[in-house]
C-alpha cells in the first residue's frame, strides 16, 4: 500500500480495515496478517491491520481482554514487519494514544467512547488519524460534534464507522440512509463495521452473541448505499476465538466477500461515469 492510512482517509479511496477482534498469540496475529497482505496485493485494495490489545468493554469481569498495553503493542509490532500492513487498534484511556500512536498508523475510539471528549482529544492530539465508531445510540448527525472535537485537536484525517444502531434490547439494526446522512454531516470517510453490526449484545449467556450469515448481504448493501470502506474483523477459526468469535467472518470467505464488492464499487463508478457523460 503506498498511501498511508491518512492519505486513504482524505482522497476518498476504498480501503479494508480488518483482523482479529484481539490480538492472540504470535502465530494467530501473522497467519491473518499474511493473509491479508496477500489479499491485498492480489486485489488491489488498501488494507490495514485492526487487533485490540485490551477489550476493556466486555460484559462480564471473566470475559478475555486481551495482552495489554504493552505486550499488544510488540505483537502488532510484529505484524509490520512481518507483513509491511500498517496497523489499527482501539485505545480506551487517554494515557493510552501516546504509547500507541508509537506503535500504530491509526488510532480507533470504540463506540461506546465516541462521545468522550477527554479521549478523542487526546488521541487526535498524537497526530495520528483517528477512526470514530458511532454510539449504538447516536443518530448520523450526532458525529460531527466527534468528529470536530477530533479536527480540533489536530486529528490529520479521521473516519467514521457505522456499526448499527440498537433496536429494543439486544439486538442492532443497520440504516443504509446512514451512509450518506454521516458523510453529509462530518465530511469524513463513511466506513461499514459488517461484523458487529451482526452482533447481538447480551444474548449468549450474558455476553455478546451474533449471527455472521447476514455480514455479506449487509456488506453488500452498504457498499451499495455509499459506503465508503468496510471494517471486518477476520478469523481463521471464529469458533475458537477469545472475543467477539459468534461475529466475526471467516477468514476464507473473506476475499471471495471483497471480490463482490469490489464489483460493486465497478458498477457504480461505471453509472457514474455514464451518468456525467449524458449531463
Amino acid at each position: 500500500m503506498t498511501a498511508s492510512p491518512a492519505e486513504l482517509f482524505r482522497s476518498g479511496a476504498f480501503f479494508l480495515i480488518a483482523g482479529p477482534c484481539v490480538l492472540e498469540d504470535d502465530a494467530l496475529n501473522l497467519a491473518v496478517g499474511e493473509a491479508l497482505a496477500r489479499a491485498a496485493q492480489e486485489l488491489a485494495l488498501p488494507v490495514i491491520y485492526k487487533a485490540s490489545f485490551d477489550k476493556a468493554n466486555r460484559s462480564r469481569a471473566d470475559a478475555a481482554r486481551g495482552p495489554g498495553l504493552e505486550r499488544g503493542l510488540e505483537l502488532l509490532s510484529r505484524v509490520r514487519r512481518e507483513t509491511g500492513l500498517p496497523l489499527l487498534t482501539d485505545v480506551h484511556e487517554a494515557g493510552q494514544c501516546a504509547a500507541a500512536a508509537e506503535a500504530v498508523d491509526v488510532l480507533q475510539i470504540p463506540a461506546f467512547l465516541s462521545r468522550q471528549t477527554d479521549l478523542v482529544v487526546a488521541a487526535a492530539a498524537t497526530g495520528r488519524p483517528l477512526n470514530i465508531k458511532k454510539g449504538q445510540w447516536m443518530a448520523p448527525e450526532d458525529m460531527a460534534g466527534a468528529v470536530a472535537k477530533a479536527r480540533q485537536a489536530g486529528a490529520p484525517a479521521v473516519a467514521v464507522t457505522e456499526r448499527g444502531t440498537f433496536l429494543g434490547y439486544g439486538d442492532l439494526v443497520v440504516d443504509m440512509r446512514s451512509f450518506m446522512r454521516l458523510a453529509e454531516a462530518t465530511g469524513a470517510t463513511v466506513v461499514f463495521d459488517g461484523t458487529h453490526s451482526v452482533q447481538r449484545p447480551g444474548r449468549a449467556d450474558g455476553a455478546s452473541g451474533g449471527d455472521p450469515r447476514f455480514t455479506p448481504p449487509l456488506v453488500r448493501a452498504a457498499v451499495a448505499a455509499g459506503a465508503g470502506a468496510l471494517f471486518l474483523e477476520v478469523h481463521p477459526r471464529p469458533e475458537q476465538a477469545p472475543s467477539d468469535g459468534s461475529n466475526m467472518l471467516r477468514l476464507d470467505r473473506l476475499r471471495p466477500l471483497l471480490r463482490e464488492v469490489l464489483a460493486i464499487r465497478a458498477a457504480l463508478d461505471s453509472a457514474a461515469s455514464v451518468e456525467v457523460a449524458g449531463a
